[in-house]
C-alpha cells in the first residue's frame, strides 16, 4: 500500500503564492508519474499538473505559467509551486500516483491518492 501525504495548503490573498508538498511512503515513487488534481465545492475533480519519471511536466491551461510542478525522487516528494494565485484556484488539492502507461490527465488512471490539502485564495 502506498500512502501519500499532502501539506502546504492555507489561506492566501489573490496574487500570493503557496507551495504544496506531497510525500510518498514507498521507495518505488521514482518509477511512476505523479499528478496534482483539485476539487472546488460543487465541482468535479480536475487535473492541474503532472510530472513524468523523466521530470517532464504538463499543466492544465488554467494554471500554465503560474504553477510549477517538480519532483525530488531522493525524498519521495513532489511539489506544486503556485504563484499569482486567483480566487478561482480555491479548492482542495490532491496528489496522486499514476498507473503506468496511462493518461496523466484522467483521474481514473491514478491508483493512490492523498487526503487533500485546502487552498483558499481571498480576493
Amino acid at each position: 500500500q502506498v500512502q501519500l501525504v499532502e501539506s502546504g495548503g492555507g489561506l492566501v490573498q489573490a496574487g500570493g503564492s503557496l507551495r504544496l508538498s506531497c510525500s510518498a511512503s514507498r521507495r518505488t515513487f521514482s518509477s511512476y508519474a505523479m499528478g496534482w488534481f483539485r476539487q472546488a465545492p460543487g465541482k468535479e475533480r480536475e487535473f492541474v499538473a503532472a510530472v513524468w519519471i523523466s521530470g517532464t511536466t504538463y499543466y492544465a491551461d488554467s494554471v500554465k505559467g503560474r504553477f510549477t510542478m517538480s519532483r525530488d525522487d531522493a525524498k519521495n516528494t513532489v511539489y506544486l509551486q503556485m504563484n499569482s494565485l486567483k480566487p478561482e484556484d480555491t479548492a482542495v488539492y490532491y496528489c496522486a500516483r499514476n498507473i503506468r502507461g496511462l493518461s496523466v490527465t484522467q483521474s481514473d488512471f491514478y491508483e493512490y491518492w492523498g487526503q487533500g490539502t485546502q487552498v483558499t485564495v481571498s480576493s
